[in-house]
């Protein structure tokens, strides 16, 4: 699996929102070792903007 740099070009709401989500996502794969990152060579990074771009996760940020 490699970057959806399509949907990453196409983008045009909260970058640092989006930077916020797939980071935090990828930390989460990194930690669980899910059977999707061995099926992706271990690349949490690309696999998170994946899934955050197909809303297979939902985010959200409380700010306190």
């Amino acid at each position: 699996m490699i970057m959806p740099l399509e949907e990453l070009i196409n983008y045009h709401a909260n970058n640092y929102e989006l930077a916020v989500a797939v980071t935090r996502r990828a930390f989460q794969l990194a930690v669980l070792k899910t059977p999707d990152v061995e099926k992706n060579n271990g690349k949490v990074v690309s696999l998170a903007a994946q899934q955050v771009f197909g809303k297979q996760v939902d985010y959200r940020f409380i700010v306190s």
